[in-house]
């Protein structure tokens, strides 16, 4: 069974003939947060897109107003 899923197979586990949960194969996921030094060194070789600034702001005032 192990083997299956890590060939890419998605199986179900049942009791009692009722699926009770799907195994499928592990995905790795990265977190969507990078450390602010990160994204500064990142920023400092790339350049932002011009209206970046002001994409957070608008980000910043709806998380405030919510």
């Amino acid at each position: 069974m192990v083997a299956a899923v890590r060939s890419g197979e998605e199986l179900t586990l049942t009791v009692n003939h009722e699926p009770v949960a799907d195994i499928v194969p592990h995905v790795e996921r990265r977190s969507p947060w990078v450390r602010s030094a990160e994204l500064r060194r990142v920023l400092g070789q790339v350049p932002a897109d011009e209206r970046l600034l002001d994409d957070l702001d608008d980000v910043r005032t709806a998380l405030l107003d919510e």
